[in-house]
């Protein structure tokens, strides 16, 4: 049977856990597609990210690849290699390594991350493509409410 053609209350019977699965991997799997054509990954991302004060950093230090994992742990993927990840932001200049091992974000690696950053919005127009916001908000509300009812965490 064609998702197409599937009526409310065969909709409505559905387990949401597969329908939450499938949609996450599409939408990892569209996202990273994206940004490979861009010339970069999402965890090289998170790294610039978590590495700038302009964005999740607090204070812009440096870190350990330990650290970082333990800061990106709720979005990493299992095949995510945070250190081969840092090692090819090294390369490339974006990032600097202390003698203690820390990995320090340099103007270049700021800059890379502005431009980067300006591509999550047509990423993000094209997944909500056909969806009105109040489609999306209500949603979400449910996705929450779902959590809730099973007495997972939510994030903050």
């Amino acid at each position: 049977m064609a998702t197409e053609h599937i009526t409310d209350a065969e909709l409505a019977a559905q387990p949401a856990a597969y329908w939450t699965g499938v949609a996450y991997e599409a939408l990892i799997a569209f996202t990273r597609a994206r940004q490979a054509e861009q010339g970069f990954t999402q965890p090289q991302f998170w790294l610039l990210r978590n590495l700038s004060k302009h964005d999740i950093s607090p204070d812009g230090h440096g870190m350990t690849v330990p650290e970082l994992r333990e800061a990106m742990r709720t979005y990493l993927r299992p095949e995510d290699d945070v250190a081969a990840e840092a090692h090819t932001l090294v390369e490339r200049g974006w990032l600097t390594r202390d003698a203690e091992g820390r990995l320090w974000l340099t103007e270049e690696g700021e800059a890379a991350r502005v431009r980067l950053k300006e591509h999550a919005p047509a990423i993000r127009d094209a997944i909500h493509q056909g969806i009105d916001d109040a489609d999306y908000v209500t949603a979400l509300k449910v996705l929450r409410q779902l959590i809730r009812n099973t007495g997972g965490s939510m994030p903050a």
